[in-house]
């Protein structure tokens, strides 16, 4: 979406520096930040090091578990239905974190 219409607005200096900190933490420009908010969204702040590492780990050990059904299948001797059940709740678990951490909150319904 392209932005041609350009608006002025006057804050206090409380409230500049509050919005300036707001898109910093949500690593977001201000005006970003505002059309977030004017649609509804509460983006999260960034999370610090250890949520990274954390979803690092658990990708490495989404792969491994990718890797057990791949050799599950070829070989036949593990179940491979459960071991694919387990594939598909740790992905549902890995959305559900970085939904948690990352994904801005609708909160569109809280105006109607």
């Amino acid at each position: 979406m392209r932005h041609t219409i350009q608006k002025h607005f006057r804050f206090s200096q409380e409230d500049a520096d509050n919005l300036k900190i707001k898109s910093q933490k949500a690593c977001l420009s201000e005006s970003q930040l505002i059309r977030m908010l004017l649609r509804g969204y509460h983006p999260k702040e960034k999370p610090d090091g250890r949520f990274y590492e954390a979803m690092r780990q658990l990708s490495g050990i989404a792969n491994n578990i990718n890797q057990l059904a791949a050799k599950a299948h070829s070989l036949g001797f593990i179940d491979a239905q459960k071991l694919d059940e387990e594939v598909i709740r740790w992905h549902q678990f890995q959305a559900e974190v970085e939904r948690q951490f990352l994904r801005p909150e609708d909160d569109r319904k809280r105006w109607q």
